[in-house]
C-alpha cells in the first residue's frame, strides 16, 4: 500500500492527496457522524490525473470509493480503513454556459447552489433543487439520480442530462459531452452511469440542460382532511394550473403535528387542526396571469369540496416559513430516542392504505412506536420516519417491516436515494432476479476487478450470503 500511495501522491502532488487525522477529521457518512475510515482521500486536479488514479488502483486491486457531497442516505460512500476515497472537490469549474442552447458544462465537483447561482444570474435554472444543495455535487447527484422538490414539472437529475464524461475502472475515458437534446446515435451509454452510484465508472464531467428563471411563483398551504380529496386536489390543481404546478408536497397529520407541537421551535398557522396539509407552488413568468390562475384553481377547489383550509403566503418570508415546517426535522430527533427514516416509491391511490397498514404493523412490533408521513406524492414518493422509545426494537426489524408492507403494495425501496449498503439487502423487492444478473454482467464488463465502490447496491458474487435477497 505505501508503493501505491507513493505513486499516487507523485501523481496528485501535496494537495491531491490526504492521509492521516486530516481523514478522520472528516466524518464517514451524512448518518453516521464517526471519522471517516480510509488509507487515504485522493483529490486530483484534472480528469488526466483521474485515470492515471484508477490505471494503478486497477493493477493493485485496489479498492476506491467515489465521494461526492457525502449528504446521501443510503451508505453508498461508506468505506474500510484500507479503501481510497476518490473526491472530486478540486474539480468545481462551471466551464460554459449557453444561452441560446440553453446548457451548461461543468466539472463533477461542482456545489449545487454555486451552479445555480452562476446559471440564475443568466436567467436561466437548473431544475433538480434539493435540501442538501449548499453540500451535494452534481457528480454526486448524477450518480445517485437525486430528485428532490420539482420532479413533478421537471423530472429526476437523469432527465436533465444531455452529454457525461466518465472514467471507467481501467482508465478509460468515455467523453460523450452532447450538446444537444436528439441524439439517436446508438446506445445512450450515459444512462448506465447515471444511478449507478460510482460502481461503474466515475463520473468527471456533465452537459446539463437549462430552463427559464421563473420570474413568478404563487405558494400555499392548503389543508383537507381526506385522502380522497388530496388526490383530486392534486389532479385538479395540475389540470387547472396549465403545466405552473411545480410542487405538491403532502404532510400526513402526526408529520405536521409534530413539527409544529410541543417539541417543535415551529407553529400552526392554520386555527383548526386537518388530516392532511399540502404545500403547492405554482411556477411562471407572469405574475399578475399566475396570482389569476391559481386563485381560479382555488376558488373551484373550495367549490368542488376539494379544500377545508387554504393559507396563500404573501411575502417570501411567509413562503419559507411554509416551507420550513415541510423541512424540519428537530421535534422528531427531540420526541424520540432513536428514529429511521426510508425513502419510498408506490402508487398514489395505494399511499394512504399503505400508511394505514405499516403503521398498524409497527405499532404490533412495538407499541409506542410513530410513523411520521410526508413526501412529493405527486411523484410517486413518500418518505417515512419510524420513531421509537426505549427498549428499542431491532432496526433490522423495522426495515424488514417496512419493505415487506411495501411488496404488499407493489412498492420501490428506494424512490430517489439509491441503495449504497443499507438498502442492499432489499434490493430484491423491487427488482427481478433476472434485472439483478444484468446488473451483475455489466458491473463485470466494466469493472472487473470490483474496485469501484465494492459492495455497493449487491455482491459481485451472487452466490456470497450478503449478496441482494439473501
Amino acid at each position: 500500500m505505501q508503493d501505491l500511495l507513493a505513486k499516487l501522491g507523485q501523481i496528485l502532488g501535496p494537495a491531491g492527496i490526504v492521509t492521516g487525522t486530516a481523514v478522520a477529521e472528516r466524518t464517514s457518512t451524512y448518518w453516521n457522524r464517526k471519522p471517516m475510515q480510509a488509507r487515504a482521500i485522493l483529490r486530483p486536479a484534472t480528469v488526466e490525473q483521474v485515470r492515471a488514479c484508477l490505471q494503478l488502483c486497477q493493477a493493485a486491486g485496489q479498492a476506491v470509493i467515489p465521494l461526492g457531497g457525502n449528504t446521501g442516505l443510503a451508505e453508498a460512500t461508506a468505506s474500510s480503513a484500507d479503501d481510497l476515497m476518490l473526491s472530486l472537490e478540486r474539480m468545481q469549474a462551471i466551464e460554459e454556459i449557453d444561452e441560446v442552447g440553453r446548457h451548461v458544462t461543468v466539472q463533477a465537483g461542482v456545489i449545487l447552489q454555486q451552479l445555480q447561482q452562476r446559471v440564475g444570474d443568466h436567467g436561466l435554472l437548473l431544475p433538480v433543487d434539493l435540501g442538501a444543495r449548499g453540500s451535494c455535487t452534481i457528480g454526486g447527484m448524477l450518480a445517485t439520480n437525486a430528485g428532490g422538490f420539482e420532479v413533478l414539472c421537471h423530472g429526476m437529475m437523469r432527465d436533465q442530462v444531455l452529454g457525461l464524461e466518465v472514467v471507467l475502472a481501467d482508465g478509460t475515458l468515455i467523453s460523450s459531452l452532447n450538446r444537444y437534446q436528439k441524439n439517436n446515435t446508438g446506445y445512450d451509454l450515459k444512462q448506465l452511469f447515471i444511478g449507478s452510484e460510482g460502481t461503474l465508472g466515475v463520473i468527471t464531467r456533465a452537459v446539463l440542460r437549462l430552463k427559464p428563471q421563473p420570474s413568478a411563483r404563487t405558494t400555499a398551504l392548503l389543508a383537507t382532511n381526506s385522502f380522497t380529496q388530496v388526490v383530486a386536489l392534486l389532479q385538479h390543481l395540475d389540470r387547472q394550473g396549465l403545466g405552473a404546478l411545480s410542487a405538491f408536497e403532502v404532510m400526513w397529520q402526526g408529520f405536521w403535528e409534530m413539527n409544529t407541537g410541543e417539541y417543535a421551535d415551529l407553529k400552526s398557522p392554520f386555527t383548526q387542526p386537518h388530516l392532511f396539509h399540502i404545500l403547492v407552488e405554482f411556477q411562471g413568468q407572469d405574475a399578475a396571469q399566475l396570482g389569476n390562475i391559481f386563485e381560479a384553481a382555488l376558488e373551484h377547489a373550495y367549490e368542488n369540496e376539494l379544500l377545508t383550509d387554504a393559507l396563500v403566503a404573501q411575502s417570501e418570508s411567509e413562503r419559507q416559513a411554509f416551507w420550513a415546517i415541510r423541512e424540519a426535522y428537530e421535534a422528531e430527533e427531540r420526541y424520540f430516542d432513536r428514529t429511521q427514516g426510508f425513502d419510498v416509491s408506490l402508487p398514489i391511490r395505494d399511499m394512504d392504505r399503505f400508511v394505514t397498514t405499516l403503521s398498524a404493523r409497527l405499532q404490533a412490533l412495538d407499541a409506542g412506536a410513530g410513523l411520521l408521513v410526508f413526501g412529493h406524492l405527486a411523484d410517486g414518493n413518500l418518505h417515512l420516519t419510524a420513531g421509537f422509545h426505549q427498549p428499542l426494537p431491532d432496526p433490522h426489524a423495522v426495515e424488514q417491516l417496512v419493505y415487506t408492507t411495501l411488496v404488499d403494495f407493489h412498492g420501490a425501496v428506494s424512490a430517489e436515494h439509491g441503495i449504497g449498503l443499507e438498502k442492499k439487502p432489499y434490493l430484491a423487492y423491487s427488482r427481478h432476479a433476472d434485472e439483478i444478473a444484468l446488473m451483475r454482467r455489466f458491473k463485470q464488463v466494466l469493472d472487473p476487478r470490483g474496485i469501484l465502490n465494492p459492495g455497493k447496491i449487491f455482491d459481485l458474487d451472487p452466490a456470497s450470503p450478503a449478496a441482494a435477497g439473501e
